[in-house]
């Protein structure tokens, strides 16, 4: 019970969101559906802890991000600027959260698919949908810390949430989280590293969300290109399988 227990409060979160939005408090908007991102990146590692993974589990976490990271941005971006652009900033925000429930409709068609080449290479296929609400979210961030009104801007902003919309069900291979093994020899350089990104997000959140958004932009081409290295290279040794044979 623990794991869906997380997994609906992660629901919550998202959805405390869109009150927030209603309210105009923006800032605790935004945060409540970074809140549910870590809520959702949580229960399935404790799931997997405690051995206790389901089917049913895994029914709800689709739901619950559908809700957290598709329905919950859409509203809040709407009403914090798309609203402004009438039935184009709506049909962003539509297509945004259908998107998103496209995306997690496929990863769960494809959860008993044994044939899956991103997936056993360890890739994931798309943009992640909380991943995808935190990009979504990056003209906030730096609205929220320059106060520059081109970030609020809805056209710009249509268009930005359009582009994410489409990564989140493109078929490229991105990068996961599980599949990061670095070196014993640059592990203690890691730990710090993540020391000092936390004391960041504490001391200067939405620049250091900023940064955060624009790193996993730069490195979704790396994703690519490993990738394409491994996806050659397991080309070749079936080639040469096959000659063997």
């Amino acid at each position: 019970m623990l794991p869906n227990a997380i997994t609906a409060a992660a629901l919550c979160a998202g959805l405390t969101g869109i009150r927030f939005a209603i309210e105009e408090q923006w800032a605790f908007a935004i945060l409540a559906v970074l809140l549910a991102g870590v809520l959702d990146g949580i229960d399935g590692r404790i799931a997997r802890l405690l051995n206790a993974q389901s089917r049913f589990g895994a029914e709800l976490d689709s739901l619950a991000d559908s809700l957290s990271f598709g329905m919950a941005p859409a509203l809040i971006l709407y009403m914090w600027s798309l609203q402004d652009l009438d039935r184009f900033g709506w049909f962003a925000a539509l297509a945004f959260a259908a998107c998103c429930a496209l995306r997690l409709a496929r990863f769960n068609a494809q959860i008993d698919v044994d044939e899956q080449p991103h997936k056993s290479a360890g890739f994931l296929t798309g943009v992640p949908a909380p991943v995808g609400a935190g990009l979504a979210f990056t003209p906030f961030y730096l609205w929220q810390e320059t106060g520059i009104e081109t970030f609020r801007d809805p056209i710009i902003l249509s268009v930005w949430i359009s582009l994410i919309a489409v990564l989140m069900i493109s078929n490229m291979a991105t990068l996961s989280w599980l599949a990061i093994r670095p070196r014993r020899g640059i592990r203690l350089g890691l730990m710090a590293f993540v020391t000092v990104g936390f004391a960041a997000l504490l001391l200067e959140p939405w620049w250091s969300l900023s940064v955060i958004s624009a790193g996993y932009l730069v490195m979704m081409p790396y994703a690519l290109i490993k990738y394409g290295r491994i996806k050659r290279r397991r080309a070749l040794e079936q080639t040469d399988g096959a000659e063997a044979a």
